[in-house]
């Protein structure tokens, strides 16, 4: 076939979604889901304890860096997007958090439609999910709170209020981590999945989309074409379809179709530095296991046969907490210099300001990592609510060509200040006598605490968390950075909407893989609400 009813370009966790809910839907239209990269099946790729290290797998990776960062002592820093069946879920670290209810409610503020309402949220994704809450056998079973902490502890951090201390849930059961491709394995007659195929650009006829084109070769959507390459995929294939900031198409002589500048604009992520200490050889395992390449061999073979044993323990089990800085924010003039939009809603009670992650296996971050090392801790400090808009544009004239990606990470005042209050806040664990006494050797740290020595650090050691969003917006009819209108429908372009986090217009305070699967989710509820595919 050549001609479905929907396309949907991208294989992520909102074209997944999108995809088996509408190929699922009693009217059983017929969905063509195009994926860029291959189709991974080695299972090995799936093991949980080795998630964090998927993405330097080339053939998965789209390979992006940012441009050098203005405000980060110049550094180009690492943009990875899956390029796999699954997306970026193939190559993500596997948390999943939901993010915020106050989150969502901005969402609907900002779209006027409650369909976006934490509510319906929270429907959706309690039809995406399934949990499973039990403690394995072996693991730990408790997150247990020092006398006298300042650490308030969540059961669940993904109530809808996220602050407080929890136990990290991962998208991983019984040792295997699962993906967006979950959503679309097994046989239907009438969803196509097609990878390898890159798309190029969308085929319009005057203003209205009727196909795609990926190397050559041409595929048409008597309804609708719904592009979900993600936020730094879905601009270039506007523009090169003639849709974007004009005078961008011109330069690289691409005819204009239609003069949309918020095409590319608004990109928002979020951003994270680490800090590393040697411990006592009693306080940790790590080496016996990491610093042992029988070890690793024999574990690996436990979870070939049984999804049991080190591979499914460690580098899963952590700690994560989201936590507010009101004080400390309130009185600067940085806060104070906010719209009043985004200072109510810093305020809201359930939106935090930074977030702490426990145990995260830093080793593989760091090359040549010392073997005698391994015994440490490390803890990741999150910066959240970012005020920083950056952008991304074209570079080529060539389709295939990847455009350039500028987060602007630090550019904003509010986000430097944000920036050393969350580090400094962050010492009442890093500092705090309970922690610091297995503690041996500084492997990285600030070397200071005043607000030049904390901003350095950031400067020094961002990364980027891989939550890029909002670089094709979603708005109400008439906004001017608005892209597609709460129906994900592209404004002035008939028949071609945009569904996964390249939309949102909030900067979720989560780890976003949730939220682009709830993002397709719910524009595909739209989708069969509207085509009578109930």
């Amino acid at each position: 076939m050549s001609t479905f009813d929907f396309i949907i370009v991208g294989s992520g966790p909102a074209g997944s979604a999108l995809a088996a809910q509408l190929a699922n839907s009693n009217g059983k239209p017929q969905v063509l889901l195009l994926e860029a990269g291959e189709n991974k099946q080695d299972k090995s790729l799936r093991v949980d304890g080795q998630r964090w290290i998927t993405f330097q797998n080339q053939s998965m990776n789209w390979g992006f860096k940012t441009t050098p960062q203005e405000d980060c002592n110049h550094r180009e820093i690492d943009y990875s997007r899956g390029r796999c069946m699954g997306g970026s879920s193939a190559i993500n670290f596997g948390v999943y958090s939901v993010g915020a209810r106050d989150d969502y409610q901005e969402w609907a503020r900002i779209v006027d439609d409650e369909d976006f309402g934490w509510q319906n949220i929270q429907r959706r994704l309690k039809d995406l999910e399934t949990f499973h809450g039990e403690i394995p056998k072996g693991h730990g079973q408790e997150i247990r709170q020092p006398k006298g902490s300042w650490v308030p502890l969540n059961p669940d951090h993904n109530s809808g209020n996220p602050i407080g201390m929890s136990v990290l849930i991962n998208s991983a059961h019984q040792g295997l981590r699962s993906t967006a491709e979950d959503l679309v394995a097994g046989d239907k007659n009438n969803l196509t999945i097609a990878t390898d195929a890159p798309v190029q650009r969308v085929i319009l006829e005057g203003k209205k989309a009727v196909g795609v084109e990926a190397n050559g070769q041409k595929y048409y959507a008597s309804k609708e074409v719904i592009l979900s390459a993600g936020s730094l995929n879905d601009p270039r294939i506007l523009m090169h379809s003639g849709i974007g900031p004009a005078a961008q198409l011109q330069q690289h002589n691409i005819d204009i179709v239609q003069d949309t500048p918020a095409v590319g604009q608004g990109l928002r992520d979020h951003c994270f530095v680490p800090m590393v200490n040697t411990r006592t050889d009693t306080s940790t395992d790590r080496k016996a296991f990491y610093g042992s390449q029988s070890a690793m061999n024999a574990a690996k073979k436990e979870w070939e046969e049984s999804g049991t044993g080190p591979w499914a323990k460690f580098a899963c089990e952590l700690g994560i907490g989201w936590f507010k800085l009101t004080e400390q924010l309130i009185s600067t003039p940085e806060f104070r210099a906010l719209p009043a939009d985004e200072q109510k809603h810093l305020l809201q009670e359930t939106v935090p300001h930074y977030e702490i992650i426990t145990h995260f296996p830093i080793h593989w971050f760091i090359p040549d990592f010392p073997t005698e090392a391994l015994n440490y801790s490390c803890l990741l400090v999150f910066l959240f609510n970012a005020q920083t808009r950056g952008e991304v544009t074209l570079q080529s004239s060539d389709p295939d060509a990847p455009l350039l990606f500028n987060p602007k990470f630090l550019a904003h005042p509010f986000d430097r200040r944000l920036a050393i209050e969350a580090l400094r806040d962050s010492f009442r664990v890093a500092k705090h006598e309970s922690y610091t006494k297995d503690n041996v050797a500084e492997l990285a740290m600030p070397k200071g605490e005043s607000d030049e020595d904390l901003l350095e650090y950031w400067r020094q050691n961002i990364s980027s968390s891989w939550h890029m969003t909002g670089t094709v917006k979603m708005g109400k009819n008439g906004d001017t950075d608005a892209v597609v209108d709460p129906d994900f429908k592209v404004i002035g372009i008939d028949n071609l909407r945009i569904a996964d986090m390249g939309v949102v217009p909030v900067l979720v305070n989560a780890h976003v893989q949730a939220v682009a699967y709830v993002t397709g989710a719910t524009c595909a509820e739209k989708l069969i609400k509207e085509y009578g595919l109930t």
